[in-house]
């Protein structure tokens, strides 16, 4: 009798490997830089709904001035049950959320507002809007920020944001 013998050669196993190795090593890199575009996505997201929390903050609770950190603008609105922004984006006077790293600060030359808010918080008549990344090239390649009262993100791709007065390296995003 003749002894058959089937199945795969020891190079043919590691040939196997192999290729499965480079097509997960592309998969990674890929999941990788859909995962940073979307921290950014997230990240230009917050701005503007921290942009849209300063007008309304502005239009219904300060006289036409502006919160000083986040936390003041996690008070509601007269006559509403909804705050001014979301719990997300003001846990703290520096938030962090999908990787980025969150501040509301006086812009350059600001001044106290005359009045308070209608929650007896002090305002300030500008503000500027930061979100960098918590970790450079692994949550986000780029850093963003707004000020009023334009409320125009600007873009660096470093890991400082923009700096006042906006101008070049920084570059208008939208």
């Amino acid at each position: 009798m003749k002894r058959r013998e089937e199945g795969f050669t020891l190079v043919e196993l590691l040939m196997v490997v192999a290729i499965i190795g480079i097509l997960a090593s592309m998969a990674i890199t890929s999941v990788l830089r859909a995962r940073l575009a979307a921290n950014e996505a997230s990240a230009i997201g917050s701005l503007r709904t921290i942009t849209s929390g300063q007008v309304v903050y502005s239009a219904t609770c300060a006289g036409g001035n502006y919160a000083i950190d986040l936390t003041v603008l996690r008070a509601n609105p007269p006559l509403s049950p909804i705050p001014f922004l979301p719990p997300d984006l003001t846990t703290a006077a520096v938030t962090q959320k999908s990787g980025f790293r969150f501040t509301l600060a006086p812009s350059l030359g600001s001044a106290p507002g005359l009045v308070s808010d209608c929650n007896a918080n002090p305002t300030q008549n500008g503000y500027i809007a930061t979100g960098v990344p918590t970790s450079f090239g692994m949550s986000g390649n780029r850093s963003f920020a707004t000020m009023s009262p334009t409320n125009v993100i600007w873009q660096t791709f470093s890991a400082i944001p923009p700096a006042e007065p906006f101008g070049a390296p920084s570059q208008v995003l939208q």
